[in-house]
């Protein structure tokens, strides 16, 4: 044999060698897909979504016979398809794109946080709540947020000082609902995330932004160095490999939700929570161990001949959506969007609605919060009555709903910041889900862990806990306590119990604002899917009347300005992801100022 032959075949088997034992195809030889469903199609980097907060752009109408998922990255999207293209569950479908989120858009959501997840069996007909949110630690106690002086801490200080930091509640929701929903084996679940984090993913346009308006020197040494290069954000299209995270999914893969709320990752979080806190008070092995899924009633309201279903409390979001749309169900909306008599009669519904919110919504296992006095018909009756057709009212006050069980109600000091996502599902069977997830504000606590970022969402609760009259907030911090969310997954069925429509947005405290508004372009201006998302975003939260700019006609402005509203035009990016089932058809509807994608069959 001579030489050049043997050279031959020498790298030939140096090939193979390569291809079948490199790190990649070591850590995935087993259960490796044949589609590589997370590229991004050509003109992904080509064509960059607007930047974060800037004017919308165009979203085309997906349409689809037997599943469809929505969520608020291609890459996202792309590895539910791919669980559902497999025969998986909507379930299953939105478990792999929730930790497919944890690694694409680490600003919003992920392992290191919670979430509410609503699912719809289409053959039982049922509906079931699962609450996912956060925990305070058993050290924690009603002052504190105070600093030695009694006074509230600032919000970086609380983020900075690791006392932000909730116990995550989404592994184990995701692994609650698998048990009960799931088809496709749980480890199955994890191969796209695994593989992503792995081999890499393209840095997105809004990441980019979103890191480029982050103060470098606000993230942990370990998350600087992750998402920044020499001070500068990860640019657009670099790829970004997260092969700590890579590895944590594995464990979680193979060892389920006890690997993280028991064993080492769990020590991990606690450790890296004791390394940045100079306080007693922080976050044990013993809090992650205690924490629990708990399955909730799901809330629901009539709306013209619709029943809209949503999250109870600790969310404030499905009470005070139901309480809006019951003040203005008597009122004729019109048929035009965006009419100046509906924007006034559904913003000064908003402002009731937020008062009470704001007054009475907490963790309903903590305080006895009034739900069913605050949807009582006589009581919505009564606050419908402030509505003046012609004036505006300045600011609304709570209300006073009856309710049996006493709780203290005093005038609440929570400041709530952005930070979340949603994303939502319907399989070839029928079955929907609706899951709003979130870390709090962008980025979370800024800390990472083994490749996922921690929460900072204890900052949703009040930093007082009385007010200025020595009334204890309802909304006040407790041991094992969870804060109070506007998250709010929504379900809308028709007059006989059929499935319509599943949607779900981010935005904070306007998460309430963005949901009304595609819930009444759905039902009472007759838009489709994308026309309903698209749909420019208004309201009011007790104050001016927010409206995205250059999205309403001068006469109209005109006519709110007559009735007394204060116009402020600023930048509304909901992120709204909304499918609509109609005539056996599945249609897609997606905020066009952000990254989501759909995808179907």
């Amino acid at each position: 044999m001579n030489l050049r032959r043997i050279i031959f075949l020498f790298l030939i088997c140096f090939g193979i060698f390569i291809v079948l034992y490199s790190p990649s195809a070591l850590v995935h030889a087993q259960d490796k897909p044949h589609t590589h469903y997370w590229n991004e199609p050509e003109d992904y980097r080509a064509s960059p979504e607007p930047e974060t907060g800037g004017a919308k752009g165009y979203k085309k109408r997906v349409q689809s016979d037997d599943y469809m998922i929505v969520t608020a990255n291609p890459y996202a999207t792309r590895a539910g398809n791919y669980i559902l293209e497999k025969g998986g569950s909507a379930v299953d479908a939105a478990i792999a794109a929730q930790l497919v989120l944890t690694l694409v858009e680490p600003q919003s959501s992920g392992i290191g946080g919670g979430g509410f997840l609503l699912h719809w069996d289409a053959k039982r007909k049922k509906i079931s709540s699962y609450d996912g949110r956060e925990t305070a630690p058993a050290s924690f106690h009603e002052k504190t947020f105070l600093d030695d002086k009694g006074q509230p801490r600032g919000f970086q200080d609380l983020v900075q000082s690791g006392l932000a930091i909730g116990v995550p509640g989404v592994v184990k929701l995701m692994e609650d609902v698998h048990r009960q929903h799931g088809k496709l084996p749980w480890k199955e679940l994890f191969q796209p995330a695994i593989e992503l984090a792995y081999n890499g993913f393209y840095v997105s346009p809004r990441l980019h932004n979103m890191l480029s308006r982050k103060p470098v020197e606000q993230f942990h040494p370990i998350a600087r160095q992750y998402f920044y290069s020499n001070g500068k954000a990860a640019q657009v299209g670099l790829r970004q490999r997260n092969q700590s995270l890579s590895r944590i999914f594995t464990t979680l893969a193979n060892k389920g939700a006890h690997a993280f709320y028991h064993g080492d990752i769990a020590k991990m979080i606690v450790q890296r929570v004791k390394e940045i806190s100079n306080d007693k008070n922080g976050m044990r092995l013993e809090d992650l161990m205690r924490y629990r899924v708990i399955k909730r009633e799901p809330l629901c309201v009539s709306y013209r001949r619709y029943k809209i279903c949503s999250m109870g409390p600790p969310s404030s979001g499905g009470v005070a959506i139901a309480q809006t749309l019951k003040l203005v169900e008597p009122y004729d909306m019109g048929l035009v969007p965006l009419n100046s008599k509906a924007l006034h009669i559904i913003s000064e519904a908003q402002k009731l609605s937020y008062a009470d919110r704001k007054r009475y919504l907490a963790d309903h296992d903590f305080v006895k919060v009034p739900v069913p006095g605050l949807l009582d018909q006589k009581y919505i009756d009564k606050r419908r009555r402030l509505i003046d057709l012609d004036e505006t009212m300045t600011k609304a006050l709570p209300g006073q709903p009856d309710f049996k069980k006493q709780s203290s109600f005093g005038i609440d000091a929570t400041q709530e910041r952005p930070g979340t996502t949603h994303l939502s599902v319907i399989d070839k069977d029928g079955n929907a889900v609706s899951m709003t997830s979130s870390v709090e504000t962008a980025f979370g606590s800024k800390v990472l862990v083994n490749g996922f970022l921690l929460n900072s969402q204890l900052t949703d609760f009040s930093r007082k806990p009385v007010d200025e009259n020595g009334t204890l907030i309802a909304n006040r911090i407790a041991p094992g306590k969870r804060p109070r969310s506007t998250m709010a997954p929504t379900l809308i069925f028709d007059e006989n119990h059929n499935l319509e429509a599943v949607l779900g947005s981010p935005g904070g405290s306007r998460i309430i604002l963005y949901i009304l508004k595609s819930i009444i372009a759905l039902i009472d201006w007759k838009l489709d899917a994308q026309m309903a998302a698209s749909l420019a975003n208004f309201g009011s939260r007790n104050g001016p009347f927010e409206i995205e700019k250059d999205q309403l006609p001068p006469k109209a402005l005109d006519d709110l300005r007559a009735k007394g509203h204060q116009i402020k035009m600023i930048p509304m990016v909901s992120g709204m992801h909304l499918i609509l089932k109609q005539h056996g058809m599945l249609f897609s509807g997606i905020d066009p100022s952000r990254e989501g994608a759909a995808m179907g069959r």
